[in-house]
């Protein structure tokens, strides 16, 4: 599970303002900002589109001249799209703690500020909805093309759990040090929380990143086998003018 909210894109004037500086066309550039309340689209909404930055009552209108030197650039390679470097996006994300492990692998470019697990685990009661367990099977055997699959492990009185059934069982015994912790403050059921929470557990994170640093995810993750890249991929792909990110045409 992923969830991607609060997105704002920034910083197309002086992006596009210095990919023309080493030509020193700046008179070739058609962009433009515009008043919201006066255009509910740009002029010549054809060859234009608009961006909204923030939330302001103004909307930049990149031009056709403006947009075919960004994809010219950017399928020159990173080094000629230097001006994707500041288009700058800001996001909140929420995704499970094994998804943020790959994530956490492009550190160049991004700033995070996490909820914290180290200060607030113990502040609230823990639910199934904390984590992640779409895929997690809940029952205690399958059966495909008739070959039985056990997906059940077994306690020493004969009991049996599925794979939802344990993270219900980790849910409980969670539960039951958070309530120690706050009853007694001893730290040494907080450790028991820290340690046994899973890899599936939820965590959101508000996100800085760029529109470069998402040209080098894309390619690499939209393949990925995780679901969450997969939909993390898709934002991309709705982002203002992302065929400079991806290199598809829209």
């Amino acid at each position: 599970m992923i969830k991607l909210e609060n997105t704002e894109v920034l910083g197309w004037e002086a992006a596009i303002r210095g990919m023309r500086n080493p030509m020193n066309s700046w008179e070739k550039s058609d962009s433009d900002w515009f008043d919201i309340q006066e255009w509910n689209t740009p002029p010549d909404e054809e060859n234009y589109k608009w961006v909204k930055e923030g939330q302001c009552d103004f909307c930049y209108a990149v031009g056709p001249n403006d947009q075919d030197l960004m994809m010219r650039l950017a399928k020159a390679g990173s080094v000629d799209a230097k001006y994707r470097r500041m288009i700058v996006v800001t996001v909140d994300i929420t995704a499970p703690l094994y998804w943020w492990k790959e994530f956490d692998t492009y550190k160049v470019g991004t700033v995070a500020n996490s909820c914290s697990t180290m200060h607030k685990i113990h502040s609230k009661e823990f639910t199934e909805d904390d984590f992640s367990s779409e895929h997690l099977m809940r029952l205690a055997e399958r059966y495909e093309n008739g070959i039985t699959t056990p997906i059940s492990i077994y306690n020493n009185n004969g009991d049996g759990f599925s794979p939802v059934g344990v993270l219900h069982t980790t849910i409980d015994m969670l539960n039951l040090c958070r309530e120690k912790f706050l009853e007694t403050k001893d730290k040494r059921y907080w450790w028991q929380m820290i340690q046994l929470l899973p890899s599936s557990y939820n965590q959101r994170r508000t996100v800085m990143l760029n529109y470069e640093v998402l040209a080098g995810i894309y390619p690499k993750r939209k393949d990925h086998k995780l679901d969450e890249w997969h939909d993390f991929c898709d934002w991309i792909k709705s982002l203002p003018y992302s065929e400079i990110i991806t290199l598809e045409e829209v």
